[in-house]
């Protein structure tokens, strides 16, 4: 069994305890992100119904593949909330704790006696993050809300597909991610906020909808100032072309931006159409994405009459921006990923060795770590509650009773 005692003391949050009370992606994903740089975090899951993560995506052999990425450098405990032993125990958590994490439905935490106010009154330095859809209060609050919903209400379904196909949702869980991101950056804030402040902490309201309507960039002002909505382009852009997918000779696709002006005018050299370069138009990048037709189809030939690595080798001695379209199991084999240690090994329990996304950045003077992988339903229940005083006969009640 890893030994889930070892604590990162380089990582920046290092003696900073967080209890992540929530499900599925975005919180949980606050939750790993302050666990990979230092803090000692508790999962807390229902005895019963544990975090829904566990059945998401892939599993090998039964043990699920997602949950041991998203769950790292927890302790888990089972505590049923909803019962008043749960929420005493909860709160005996939330005395010695820095952060607490929970996306239940506004209002559920104050009816189980666990609000900010309450939690706060014995613990005035706590930190708490609330994730929901679309945050505490508005008609929408007490609303059911996934990713799914929130990236079609926040403009990136209607501005992703072909011009003449439909709006688009992506295949994996972006607007959770990007809100795990956020909530992240925001207690990070807080417990700033908090040293600067007299140690006093404070609630956040994290909805989804906010931070990826704003990733999807500037369409609020355009409408706003403009009265205009944005509409599909496919892979193309408004703000500069040549910029698209383009498929190479041996079957491959490279992708091409040309945002600078200076990498624009290498592509149309490197292709062998500089007379474009002349061009009245082609002087800035959105009268350049007006004329895409043309400029794609000079790229598009090129590209077409040779081999992915022939036309990287070529991009990347003149200096010309290009990438190459990535399976997942690509990302294993790419030496600028091997050699930043991107993707790291982790050794687990039940698989072993097994490769994952590294911490997401690195930090020169306290890097993060990943200490060990996602566990079991429960596996740390009984040493949480002994540390809280709980005796062996105390703890074996409470088990009986499916309040743990």
């Amino acid at each position: 069994m890893q030994d889930t005692d070892e604590k990162d003391s380089s990582g920046p949050l290092h003696g900073i305890k967080v209890l992540d009370a929530s499900t599925i992606l975005a919180g949980p994903l606050t939750a790993q992100i302050l666990g990979d740089f230092g803090a000692e975090v508790i999962k807390i899951e229902h005895p019963q119904q544990p975090d829904g993560m566990r059945g998401h995506g892939l599993d090998k052999n039964g043990v699920p593949l997602w949950w041991k990425m998203v769950s790292r450098n927890k302790r888990t405990i089972t505590l049923n909330l909803s019962t008043a032993e749960g929420q005493e125990i909860f709160r005996d958590l939330a005395k010695a704790a820095d952060v607490v994490i929970e996306n239940f439905r506004p209002g559920t935490f104050e009816r189980w006696g666990l609000s900010y106010a309450e939690l706060s009154a014995t613990n005035p330095g706590l930190i708490m993050l609330r994730v929901t859809g679309f945050g505490q209060h508005g008609p929408y609050a007490t609303r059911p809300a996934f990713g799914t919903l929130v990236e079609s209400m926040s403009g990136f379904a209607y501005l992703t597909g072909q011009p003449d196909g439909p709006p688009t949702l992506p295949a994996f869980g972006l607007a959770d991610s990007i809100a795990g991101i956020a909530g992240s950056s925001a207690v990070s804030m807080a417990l700033l906020d908090r040293e600067r402040n007299g140690g006093t902490g404070q609630e956040i309201d994290l909805d989804l909808l906010t931070p990826i309507m704003t990733a999807v960039g500037p369409g609020v002002i355009y409408a706003d100032q403009l009265g205009i909505d944005q509409e599909r382009t496919g892979n193309r852009s408004q703000n500069n072309a040549p910029r698209n997918l383009y498929r190479t000779k041996d079957d491959h696709w490279l992708a091409i931006s040309t945002s600078a002006q200076a990498i624009a005018e290498r592509v149309m050299r490197i292709v062998q159409h500089p007379e474009v370069i002349d061009k009245d138009w082609f002087a800035t990048g959105r009268t350049r994405a007006q004329h895409a037709d043309l400029l794609d189809r000079y790229v598009g030939e090129w590209i077409a009459e040779r081999t992915r690595d022939e036309v990287t080798t070529v991009f990347e001695q003149a200096g010309a921006a290009v990438a190459p379209v990535y399976r997942p199991s690509d990302l294993l084999t790419d030496p600028q990923v091997i050699a930043t240690d991107m993707i790291t090994t982790v050794e687990d329990d039940d698989l072993g060795p097994v490769r994952m996304q590294n911490v997401m950045w690195r930090m020169g003077r306290s890097p993060g770590s990943i200490r060990h992988t996602g566990r079991p339903a429960g596996a740390d229940t009984d040493n949480i509650l002994t540390s809280l005083g709980r005796s062996a006969e105390e703890i074996d009640n409470l088990r009986v009773r499916g309040i743990i």
